[in-house]
């Protein structure tokens, strides 16, 4: 934002200096700006070994393994744009089916794409695990925001990867389907969504039939995507959770963990 304040005050000093007309930067050239320049937001280094150990494919573009990240980018940006949904959230049946290493590797595959960018929030506050998975410091985290002990810009962390950036959880939040189902995190959600119109936010949340937190936050959020594991997650458990799964806002379901040629990741 700071970048953005410098390119409009100097803008203005032209403009008062020369009679010749000045353009100033549009809405989309400030946003792109914005997200390429992180003054108050942390920045990190990631380590290739830790994302290579925690399969996380897509940090890297050029990479041959992250084509299937981009294609489902493709996809499901494409149904959002259709119906003008900004945010997303990602749940799974039950747990191991692989929906935080899909959330973060889509977030990444997103980020990519030269005209959005990508917001990662781990609301899986039973057990978060972006932070971990992705090696971040955490002296700031959502528990300190949603405890009143940080503001928005004290808890986000870019992960020296342009257009992205990360909204991690430390440590587990007691009573979490109250917390979610609050005024405090709804007005977090429409905060992070109202933001950038370029922006796109993916809430890495629990699996679905392992409590009542994804039903309790869903009403807030604009669309979801479910994940389900070959060879774990059963007919009767896929059935379950589309039935909570409001049709209209489904934008579609992921085969996770299948056996692929050509290096096919999933």
């Amino acid at each position: 934002m700071e970048r953005i304040k410098q390119a409009i005050e100097k803008a203005k000093r032209q403009a008062s200096s020369n009679s010749k007309p000045q353009v100033m930067p549009s809405a989309e050239q400030a946003a792109e700006l914005g997200a390429l320049s992180y003054v108050h937001t942390k920045v990190v280094s990631l380590q290739a070994e830790l994302l290579e150990r925690n399969r996380i494919v897509a940090y890297n573009k050029n990479s041959n393994m992250g084509w299937a990240f981009d294609l489902l980018r493709t996809q499901v940006l494409k149904t959002m744009e259709e119906n003008g949904w900004r945010t997303l959230a990602i749940t799974s049946p039950t747990a191991e089916a692989g929906k935080t290493v899909l959330a973060i590797n889509l977030a990444m595959s997103i980020a990519h794409h030269t005209t959005k960018t990508a917001l990662l929030v781990d609301f899986d506050l039973r057990r978060p695990k972006v932070g971990e998975y992705l090696g971040l410091p955490m002296d700031k985290s959502l528990n300190d925001l949603l405890g009143g002990q940080a503001e928005l810009q004290d808890v986000l962390v870019n992960p020296s990867l342009p257009r992205f950036v990360v909204l991690p959880t430390l440590k587990p939040v007691s009573h979490s389907t109250e917390v979610l189902s609050s005024a405090k995190v709804g007005n977090l959600i429409a905060d992070l969504r109202e933001r950038y119109e370029s922006r796109v936010v993916i809430f890495d949340l629990p699996p679905l039939l392992s409590s009542d937190d994804v039903i309790a936050v869903l009403p807030k959020i604009d669309c979801v995507l479910l994940v389900v594991a070959n060879g774990t997650n059963s007919k009767k458990e896929i059935e379950d959770s589309l039935h909570h799964l409001p049709a209209a806002n489904l934008v579609g379901t992921v085969l996770n963990k299948v056996k692929a040629e050509q290096n096919a990741y999933y």
